[in-house]
């Protein structure tokens, strides 16, 4: 048996759905340059672990990031009046760290060719 690609599609519309709500609709000072970089549905749909990549400091990553998870029931409502479903997940706003992960990857690799 197949595994469901349900959870896929459901990850990318929401994606697409919350990246728009945050470019325009979500009024927020605290939070800075946000990118939505991906979203991990759980197989029974009921939960979204929602991936952002913050521009500025560690300090200014870290409000952005208290500052989605604290509009995450208002931006759960906004993606109920946008997509048809039987029931919204709950969300929940991550860090994306891998860039800094392919940073550090890079920089010892850079390390091992010096040496």
């Amino acid at each position: 048996m197949q595994p469901s690609r349900r959870p896929q599609r459901m990850a990318l519309q929401i994606q697409q759905e919350v990246s728009w709500i945050l470019s325009r609709d979500l009024k927020d000072r605290r939070i800075g340059f946000v990118t939505v970089t991906g979203v991990q549905m759980s197989p029974d749909l009921r939960h979204a672990k929602i991936y952002v990549s913050a521009m500025g400091s560690d300090a200014e990553k870290r409000e952005s990031l208290e500052a989605l998870n604290h509009a995450a029931g208002w931006i759960r409502h906004e993606l109920g009046q946008r997509m048809r479903m039987k029931f919204l997940p709950e969300i929940v706003f991550r860090p994306d760290t891998s860039q800094e992960y392919g940073e550090h990857i890079d920089r010892l690799l850079d390390k091992i060719r010096e040496d």
